[in-house]
């Protein structure tokens, strides 16, 4: 009876081993259990991809947006965004740019070299502010920042930034000041649920994902609605 119980203990932690290194490797990912319910999955990509075969990644139809890193801070420009933006579009996905914000610039400088880089277009997603600063920063000095780069955008996009956050950004920066605006959550753990019961808009829930064309891990994201709801807000005329 001890060596069935060693061996069935044995067995056990030989598959929770595989299990783990397959997850690691990003060749399963048990979040895709929770995610496999959202009709609407999308990627986001920056140079950490580099060179992506925009034509395979659509060829199967499993995505239906992507969001392409343009810029960070008040100079940095992504060397991929350029390519990516047009070759995404040319495929059929949606596209929209999104900005890595820092604390080391005002939001006015962020909001500038965005601006300068990520065309004017009706046809593309809102711009995204990504938030994953320290939480040691002055509260009030960044939800300023935040505040005064989102403005920016909207003023000259037409369109109100969404914020992508961790729970630690959106705790310590977003939940209390920008009910206004859209999140876009990272949670590769579980399904998305923040403190005070806000709805999301986009949940980051893979960091490791395998796709054709794209030699690299890659982010893999879902709307939080149906694909009709998805055309509709984003799509003009949808």
């Amino acid at each position: 009876m001890k060596n069935k119980t060693m061996m069935i203990l044995a067995i056990f932690m030989a598959t929770l081993l595989i299990v783990m290194f397959l997850e690691y490797r990003g060749i399963v990912w048990h979040n895709s259990l929770f995610a496999n319910k959202y009709e609407v999955k999308g990627l986001d990509v920056s140079h950490y991809q580099s060179e992506v075969d925009w034509s395979k990644v659509t060829r199967g139809h499993q995505y239906q947006f992507a969001y392409i890193k343009a810029t960070e801070g008040s100079d940095h420009i992504d060397d991929y965004f350029e390519k990516n933006w047009t070759s995404a579009k040319e495929n059929g996905l949606l596209v929209g740019a999104y900005h890595f914000f820092t604390s080391q610039s005002t939001g006015e400088q962020q909001a500038r070299n965005f601006i300068k880089i990520v065309p004017k277009e009706e046809e593309s997603l809102p711009p995204v502010i990504d938030i994953e600063i320290d939480t040691n920063k002055d509260v009030q000095l960044m939800r300023k920042e935040i505040k005064d780069m989102s403005n920016l955008l909207e003023s000259h996009y037409g369109k109100k930034p969404i914020l992508y956050v961790t729970y630690a950004t959106y705790n310590q920066y977003v939940g209390d000041g920008f009910s206004d605006h859209e999140i876009w959550i990272r949670d590769v753990i579980k399904p998305p649920k923040l403190k005070d019961q806000r709805r999301w808009t986009f949940w980051q829930y893979n960091n490791r994902g395998h796709i054709a064309g794209i030699d690299a891990y890659v982010d893999i994201n879902v709307f939080n609605g149906t694909l009709e709801e998805f055309n509709r807000k984003f799509k003009v005329g949808g």
